[in-house]
């Protein structure tokens, strides 16, 4: 039997799903069907719902793949039926009840802050000046200034959202680990990955890992295709 032939590609906050892109080309070259979801990032229900009809559209077994907040969606979108894969990009992976506040409440000791501004109308945005530094220090810094000058506005309804019972305990997931993210600490991506039970990887990458990093990225969904098939 040949590898599931699925992908749906999920993106985390201030970000939209035109950073996967080269993910999307080298997975579709070899023959994978992969969509990008476009999700608003308002709230996490609403991220989930759109997430879910997209699965709805899948003709068979899925990896559902998430980067960042992406994970939190996936955790909660992952218990649908068509899901056979969880693929965490640098991402968050919470337990029954956490939420993006709760997983960053209480950060260690010495680690990276994000430089998220204060909310403005319900919304966050990453200080433009320090967005290469903590989201995407390996990009070139064009490309790291675009990204940042295109912000998608994180609603803070969607940091609040608390997941429910967590797809990763009854479905499979794999965990790439960002070495160099200064947006989530990578030894709590570590700790998110074990908890999970994941198959873990990792590679010298910053959070914007699934566009600098993107072949990295696109063994891991191969790896997560072939075992689920």
């Amino acid at each position: 039997m040949g590898s599931i032939k699925n992908v749906v590609l999920v993106h985390g906050g201030f970000v939209d799903g035109s950073g996967w892109q080269a993910v999307h080309r080298l997975l579709t070259r070899e023959g994978f069907n992969v969509s990008v979801v476009q999700h608003p990032t308002l709230s996490l229900d609403g991220d989930v719902t759109v997430t879910r009809r997209v699965l709805d559209a899948q003709d068979g077994p899925t990896v559902l793949v998430g980067h960042s907040y992406g994970g939190v969606v996936i955790t909660e979108a992952g218990r649908h039926e068509k899901v056979a894969a969880l693929v965490y990009i640098a991402a968050f992976a919470p337990d029954k009840g956490e939420s993006v506040n709760t997983l960053i409440a209480n950060p260690a000791p010495g680690a990276p802050v994000p430089p998220i501004l204060p909310p403005q109308d319900g919304f966050l945005f990453l200080d433009r000046e320090k967005f290469a530094a903590s989201f995407a220090g390996d990009l070139p810094a064009e490309e790291a200034r675009f990204m940042a000058d295109s912000q998608l506005p994180w609603g803070v309804d969607a940091l609040g959202g608390a997941a429910g019972e967590p797809a990763w305990r009854a479905k499979p997931s794999w965990y790439l680990v960002a070495s160099d993210d200064r947006m989530i600490p990578p030894p709590a991506q570590r700790v998110m990955a074990d908890r999970a039970g994941a198959t873990v990887s990792e590679t010298a990458g910053s959070h914007a890992v699934y566009v600098s990093q993107p072949e990295a990225v696109a063994e891991l969904i191969r790896q997560a295709a072939a075992d689920r098939a």
